[in-house]
């Protein structure tokens, strides 16, 4: 049942990849839910992700959580395995969680996955619009805290 290979993502190592992305979760079997849609852009194991008003900015080993309606940020270190906070781990080294994933559907610009997260918990991934680029660094995929507005409440969790 588990899907080893996944053509379309083996073309994600050396490139930028952005995408549209639907997440929803799924509880002791029940249909999905909690769903989410958004943007995102993965490099290697650094991300941007725009979702629910909220900006996610990840360099893989900070992640930075931006609110610019409630003019607040929230730091936290990234768990080096955490993979429904890090969608690049997903999406960039998804021959790791090969064994937990199940393919639905692959095409030239869309993705289905599911990731089978424990007995009870499935994440459903389907990523469309996908575009792979040339890498540009990690850079962008950072925050400056003293870049932010002045009237932002920034709470390190680190």
């Amino acid at each position: 049942m588990a899907q080893t290979r996944i053509p379309l993502l083996e073309k994600v190592p050396g490139h930028r990849v952005q995408c549209r992305y639907t997440y929803s979760v799924s509880k002791d079997g029940g249909d999905f839910s909690e769903v989410t849609k958004g943007s995102l852009e993965v490099e290697d194991n650094a991300f941007r992700l725009d979702a629910l008003g909220l900006r996610i900015i990840s360099d893989g080993s900070t992640r930075w959580t931006l609110d610019d309606e409630a003019r607040e940020a929230v730091v936290e270190a990234v768990g080096a395995e955490d993979v429904t906070a890090n969608p690049a781990l997903l999406i960039g080294h998804y021959a790791d969680y090969a064994q937990d994933l199940v393919v639905n559907a692959s095409g030239k610009d869309f993705l289905d996955v599911t990731l089978v997260m424990d007995n009870t918990t499935r994440a459903r991934f389907y990523l469309q619009d996908i575009v792979f680029e040339e890498p540009k660094g990690k850079s962008d995929f950072s925050v400056e805290e003293k870049s932010l507005p002045k009237d932002y409440l920034v709470t390190d969790l680190r």
